[in-house]
Order: structure tokens, then C-alpha cells, then sequence
């Protein structure tokens, strides 16, 4: 027993630097093509300005700063005890068995809950409401609430997105009276950003707010796609304050109560048959200067810390759907035949289950970044990019298994459910916290340092052409 242990460390040792050596060769490579990129020109310009060739660059980074993780935790598996190792439980996606209302009562208790053990918003400071930890020990609180980590749905923009921006840029006063409140849940907080012709193009907004000369804004226009805005109590509006000014300059970003006078919301219905995503809009709406979230015309600022914690947050939090595909695949028929007995059905759980561990693990690659007083910077667009994919190609997958039992989802909790829910759900990631295709540009030009695309919008922001009167947005 003692020799098979010892060479299976011999194997399991080898297996990683080899591992560890094809991921450096890949990670060379990419190197290589990415200086001919910059130095190859064609049509006037780099060929790495091509956004098709920038597309296919963002992936190969994806898919080594993927095997990048699996490396390291390879390395740190070898160092620690197995059953240590095995401590903290995977957050799992899974849907809404329950109506809409009946859910965010529910999680609204269980913040409260853990609001009063104080395990509630454990990386906040103390002061505000927070349990002062750090992002290694949130972590792990999150992954060992299990099932009970899908409560925290109505409040992941709140307290994961817009929270931080908070702590950075609103007034002492402003935090004091806000952030205890989300911390407890009691308040619900939604992101007032996209808009019918600006949502990967964000700073295009022209939902806009005019000074009324005392001390007061008047707002109007739309916002679109805004997640939870019917049950929220506040939310969080990037506006436009001076179009006279460059595109990125002259926003302002203002904390809004949902329940202000004409302000309307008006729900989307999803592919899956809810109705998460609202159209928000705002008709005369009046809000003090007080509610004012940052410097006037430096919305972008604010804006940008708000986004990059979305995709550090979605990218971190949602799981991909594969305990629910590994599952599915061990389900037999009505003959008994098992999806999993089947050679190139483990192959493909086989590729998905390094994917899910890679993603899992790069979150701790994070967490190291944090911890060591950095930011989490453009790399880690990749969770989102690979993981919106990942879980709609599983979700596909398992409804091809299933055959002539995917024609309907059926009832909540089985099979078909599942794999419906999972495929509405991916179709949704893919969109919300940016497209695949914006990720791809991020990546490649914030990472890789590809040329930019050229720009049509320079200049004032009243000047930028827009779609002719009755085309699209």
C-alpha cells in the first residue's frame, strides 16, 4: 500500500509538470502571435486591431489563464491534506422553485438571520454593518451556506456591486445611512445603468438629469434590463449632466428611491417565463443634490468601480451547471442505459469538470490579488466570458440527452427542469454584466494590449451620431 501511495505521488507529480510545462508553451505561444499582432500590419493598420483576430486572442487567454489555475491549485494540492481540501462545498446554481415574492421574503429573513449572528457582508468593515473579515474567509462562509447561498440573489447588486462603489465615493453621512440597512437586508438595492441604446456602450446614455438652480435635479428618460428594479427600494442611475462635454465626461451617478414620483417600472418577460429584467422610466422625476453618488460630470468614475465589481461578483458567484449535468448523466432511462456509461458523454463531463475547477480556482488566484491590497483588474472578465458560455453549452447538452423529455420543462425539480432553467439562465449571463463579444474586446485590448478599434464617437457628446429617426436604438 505504501509503494502504490508513493508512486501514485510519482504520477500525480509528473502529470503536473507536465501540465505546468504545456501551459507555459501555451502561454509562449500566445506571446509570440500577440507581438506579430502588433507588428504584422495589413489595410494600414496592426492586424491585432481586427476585432475578429482580438476575439480569437481573448479566447486562447481564456483558455490558458483557465489551465493556468488548475496548475497552481495542482501545485497547492500537493502541499496540503486531501480532507482539508475538501472543506468548502461549490456554490450551485439552481432556479426559482418558488413564486417571485415568496423568495425574497425568504432571503430577506436569512440576511437578517445571518445580519444578526454577524456573518452577514463579511468583507465590510465593521462600521458599516460588515463582519470586517477579508475575501479569503467570505469565500468559504459562502460555499459551506450550501443551498442557502442562492438567498443572496436580491442582493448581489446591492452588496456586491454597488456596495463598494458606495464605500469609495458616497459621503460618510451617505454610508452611515445606507449601508447598514443593505448589510441586514432590509433595504434592496438595483443597478439603474443599460438603456435602449446604451448597454455595452454604457457610456452612451442620454437619460439625463438638469440642475433646477436649488439644490435640486429634475430627471427623464428610460433605463432597460434592470434586474430586480420592482422589488428594490433604491437604486443606483448613471445619468447624463452636461452633453456638451466628451461621451465619458459629463455623467453623474445619483442613488434614486424606486418609489419616487414618476418613476414607472415595467417588467420583461424571459425566456424562462419570469419576469426578472424591468424597463425602468423616468418622467419629471425630482431628487435632492443630497442623493448624489461622486463629483458632478465624474460619473464614469463611479460608474466603472460599480462595473468592474459586477463581473468580479458574476463571475465569482454563479457556478456553471455542472453538478446538475453530472447528475443528469448518472440518471438511467427506461432501459437502464446511463448517459455517464458512454465514452464520449465522460469525456465531455470530463472537460466541463476542469473547467468548473478552474473558474472555482481562479477565484481564489483572486482572492490572493485582494488580499495582497490590489484591485481586481480586466483579466478577470474571463470567469464571466467562460462561465455564460459553459453553462449554456451544458444546459444544450443535457437537453439533447434527454431527447423527447426536453420538449417541456415538466415539473419543478426534475430533469427537464433543470436542464430549461439552466438553458434560459445562460442565455441571460451571456447578456447581463456584458456581452461576450465586449468581454473578448476587454481582454484583448486591456490584457492582451491589442490596438483599439477607431472610434466614431470622439467629440461632444451632443455631436456623436446616432440611428435615423425610426431605426433602431
Amino acid at each position: 500500500a505504501a509503494a502504490a501511495s508513493t508512486w501514485g505521488d510519482v504520477v500525480d507529480r509528473y502529470a503536473l509538470f507536465t501540465a505546468f510545462e504545456q501551459m507555459g508553451a501555451a502561454a509562449a505561444a500566445l506571446e509570440i502571435a500577440r507581438q506579430h499582432a502588433l507588428q504584422r500590419y495589413a489595410f494600414g493598420r496592426p492586424i491585432g486591431s481586427f476585432q475578429g483576430l482580438k476575439h480569437s486572442f481573448a479566447d486562447l487567454f481564456a483558455a490558458v489563464d483557465l489551465a493556468r489555475s488548475n496548475c497552481l491549485y495542482g501545485a497547492a494540492a500537493l502541499k496540503s491534506a486531501p480532507a482539508a481540501l475538501q472543506t468548502c462545498r461549490n456554490l450551485r446554481y439552481a432556479g426559482q422553485p418558488i413564486a417571485e415574492d415568496e423568495w425574497v421574503a425568504l432571503a430577506k429573513r436569512w440576511q437578517k438571520a445571518k445580519y444578526d449572528a454577524g456573518w452577514a457582508c463579511l468583507v465590510w468593515p465593521r462600521e458599516h454593518g460588515g463582519g470586517g473579515l477579508g475575501p479569503r474567509e467570505n469565500v468559504i462562509f459562502q460555499e459551506e451556506e450550501g443551498a442557502f447561498a442562492e438567498l443572496f440573489g436580491p442582493f448581489m447588486i446591492g452588496q456586491g456591486f454597488l456596495a463598494p462603489t458606495l464605500m469609495a465615493y458616497a459621503t460618510p453621512e451617505q454610508q452611515t445611512h445606507l449601508l447598514p440597512k443593505l448589510a441586514s437586508g432590509e433595504e434592496v438595492w438595483c443597478q439603474l445603468f443599460s438603456e435602449p441604446g446604451a448597454g455595452s456602450d454604457l457610456a452612451g446614455v442620454r437619460a439625463r438629469a438638469e440642475p433646477m438652480g436649488d439644490g435640486r435635479w429634475r430627471i427623464n428618460g428610460q433605463k432597460v434590463w434592470t434586474s430586480g428594479a420592482h422589488y428594490s427600494d433604491w437604486g443606483l442611475a448613471v445619468l447624463r449632466t452636461d452633453p456638451a462635454q466628451a461621451k465619458h465626461k459629463g455623467l453623474t451617478v445619483f442613488r434614486v428611491r424606486m418609489d419616487t414620483p414618476g418613476i414607472t417600472t415595467q417588467p420583461i418577460r424571459q425566456l424562462g417565463g419570469c419576469s426578472h429584467f424591468n424597463a425602468v422610466f423616468f418622467d419629471d422625476v425630482i431628487v435632492s443634490d443630497e442623493w448624489r453618488v461622486g463629483p458632478v460630470n465624474d460619473g464614469w468614475r463611479v460608474a466603472l468601480t460599480a462595473l468592474m465589481n459586477e463581473r468580479m461578483t458574476l463571475g465569482a458567484s454563479i457556478g456553471i451547471g455542472f453538478e446538475e449535468i453530472f447528475a443528469l448523466t448518472r440518471h438511467a432511462d427506461e432501459r437502464g442505459r446511463r448517459p455517464i456509461d458512454r465514452a464520449e458523454v465522460r469525456r465531455r463531463i470530463a472537460d466541463w469538470y476542469a473547467v468548473d475547477r478552474a473558474l472555482h480556482y481562479s477565484v481564489h488566484r483572486s482572492l490572493d490579488t485582494l488580499e495582497a491590497g490590489g484591485a481586481p483588474g480586466p483579466e478577470r472578465s474571463v470567469g464571466k466570458l467562460v462561465g455564460a458560455s459553459a453553462t449554456q453549452d451544458i444546459a444544450a447538452f443535457g437537453l439533447d440527452l434527454l431527447a423527447d423529455r426536453a420538449r417541456s420543462a415538466g415539473a419543478v425539480g426534475t430533469d427537464p427542469w433543470v436542464m430549461h432553467t439552466l438553458f434560459a439562465f445562460g442565455a441571460v449571463h451571456r447578456v447581463e454584466g456584458g456581452t461576450d463579444e465586449i468581454l473578448r474586446n476587454i481582454i484583448a485590448e486591456r490584457v492582451l494590449r491589442l490596438p483599439p478599434e477607431h472610434r466614431a464617437d470622439a467629440g461632444p457628446f451632443r455631436d456623436i451620431p446616432t440611428a435615423p429617426s425610426g431605426g433602431a436604438a
